[in-house]
């Protein structure tokens, strides 16, 4: 069942946090769902303007509503990740999406401002929900590139602001994460300090935290073994997750670690198979093992078991 980004938001804040999951193909989509059956938790599908060019938009939302109706179940809400003004409106008009994420970060206040208003506007006239971004993570996803040097923590001040000013429904923040498999030296902590900051100043307001990735140690090390260059990377703690939730990060966003597993199956399913041509027993491994990757992060997001639960307050 689709259901709106605020409705998640509401049942979610100060409790848990809703997982948000890139998807681009069929496989994601199955592991996606099952995962989440698996865990019974709600979830957010996030397209990027990536996936929405990998094959067709219309491909993608038709696997989408397949998933939904393969799995009936399951709670969630589609959402355009890191969109730009023009895909924005496209999506805003197709009918299909909770909710649009416009990213106009790397734009001056003034301007972000400006052109998330535009956004809200239209967004709002068609009930849907926007997501807004203000700060600069570092680190690379898909067309976004910040070196670390020119990324920048958002002041809890100037995000009290920007919120009155756009209306925008929640706000991505940069708290310490990074996009992207090469993330940090060292150990990376979040800024606890931010989030509570912007909570004090906007009580109840949801927090987005992209860039939320972990790099888990282990599939690095396993990709490498099986022909993999990846190098050292530290993501964000997972046990971290859930002290931002408490403290109002209402949606974290998951992408890289899922990459991760799919090219840790391939690369050692074909490595141990090197005869084997078709791709449909590795994809079936990847499935279950998406499913199983997708019910650990929401255990870890505290959302495992909600979904009995905001089933009912759905209905009230």
């Amino acid at each position: 069942m689709i259901v709106t980004t605020a409705q998640l938001f509401k049942h979610a804040y100060g409790k848990y946090a809703v997982g948000a999951y890139n998807i681009n193909n069929a496989e994601q989509a199955m592991g996606l769902f099952r995962g989440c059956i698996q865990s019974q938790s709600p979830f957010i599908i996030q397209i990027s303007k990536g996936a929405r060019k990998y094959t067709d938009k219309r491909m993608l939302e038709a696997i989408i509503r397949s998933a939904g109706e393969v799995f009936p179940e399951a709670i969630y809400a589609v959402h355009l990740d890191h969109g730009d003004e023009e895909t924005c409106y496209d999506c805003i008009n197709s009918g299909f999406y909770s909710s649009v994420m416009i990213d106009a970060s790397h734009d001056p206040f003034e301007k972000n401002v400006e052109i998330t208003k535009r956004v809200v506007k239209a967004a709002h006239a068609k009930g849907l929900s926007v997501e807004a971004e203000l700060g600069m993570l570092g680190g690379v996803e898909e067309d976004i590139s910040v070196d670390e040097g020119n990324s920048c923590l958002t002041k809890p001040d100037e995000a009290k602001l920007f919120i009155e000013q756009t209306g925008c429904d929640s706000l991505a923040a940069a708290i310490g994460t990074s996009h992207g498999a090469y993330k940090f030296s060292g150990h990376q902590s979040l800024h606890f300090e931010v989030i509570e900051g912007i909570t004090k100043l906007v009580p109840n307001f949801p927090i987005v935290m992209h860039g939320s990735s972990s790099v888990p140690q282990e599939e690095v090390r396993r990709i490498n073994a099986a022909g993999g260059k990846l190098g050292s990377a530290v993501g964000v703690d997972e046990n971290e997750y859930l002290p931002a939730a408490k403290r109002g990060v209402t949606k974290i966003n998951i992408d890289t670690d899922g990459r991760l597993v799919w090219t840790r199956v391939h690369r050692e399913f074909f490595r141990d198979k090197p005869t084997e041509f078709d791709f449909r027993p590795p994809g079936k491994i990847f499935m279950d093992e998406y499913a199983n990757f997708i019910a650990h992060k929401n255990k870890m997001l505290g959302g495992e078991g909600v979904l009995s639960d905001l089933r009912k307050s759905l209905t009230k």
